[in-house]
Formats: structure tokens, C-alpha cells, sequence
């Protein structure tokens, strides 16, 4: 995990998420510039159509909630509350906070 967050282009990690990081980072920085053939490339490096939009739920989710915690100054979460939210969303996954319907 260290080596990823440090530089995913070197981390050791398979090719799959490799290309998934890869197109996240496109569609944070340059979302105009997103197009099939970039999908279309993460699905040729093994990703399903799933992974990939899940991949995206959760860059958008992070996105919007980084935005808004830049524009509104939030304060960073103790080191206890980002272990409980942590514990959750391993437990439950993304969709456990998620609106049914």
C-alpha cells in the first residue's frame, strides 16, 4: 500500500490495477480527455466492466467529497474515527453506505 500511494506508476502491483489507477487518474485530472478507447484499455488489462465502474463510483465518491472538504475547510478525522470508518467499509464495502434503489 505504501508503495502505491508513494507512486503507483512502480508499485508493485498487478497490470489490472495498474491500468484501473491509471485511468482513475486521467478521469480525476483531465475528464474531458476520457473516452472508450481508455476503457476499453483498462478492460484489456483484465479489469471487468464491473471493477471498472466501481472503480469510478469510488473515484467519484472520493472526488466529491474531496472538493468539498477543500472548499469548506473540514477538519481531519481522528486517527480513531478514520480506523472505525476504515473497519466498516472493509466490512460492508462502499455499497453498505449507499442509497438503496
Amino acid at each position: 500500500m505504501a508503495a502505491v500511494l508513494a507512486d503507483w506508476r512502480t508499485a508493485p502491483i498487478n497490470e489490472t490495477l495498474r491500468a484501473t489507477l491509471g485511468f482513475l487518474e486521467k478521469l480525476t485530472r483531465q475528464p474531458e480527455a476520457v473516452g472508450p478507447a481508455d476503457v476499453e484499455a483498462v478492460r484489456a488489462a483484465g479489469a471487468s466492466d464491473q471493477a471498472i465502474e466501481e472503480a469510478i463510483y469510488v473515484c467519484f465518491l472520493f472526488n466529491v467529497v474531496d472538493r468539498l472538504a477543500d472548499a469548506f475547510d473540514f477538519e481531519m478525522p481522528s486517527e480513531r474515527e478514520r480506523s472505525k470508518v476504515a473497519r466498516f467499509l472493509f466490512n460492508f464495502g462502499y455499497a453498505g453506505g449507499s442509497v438503496p434503489g
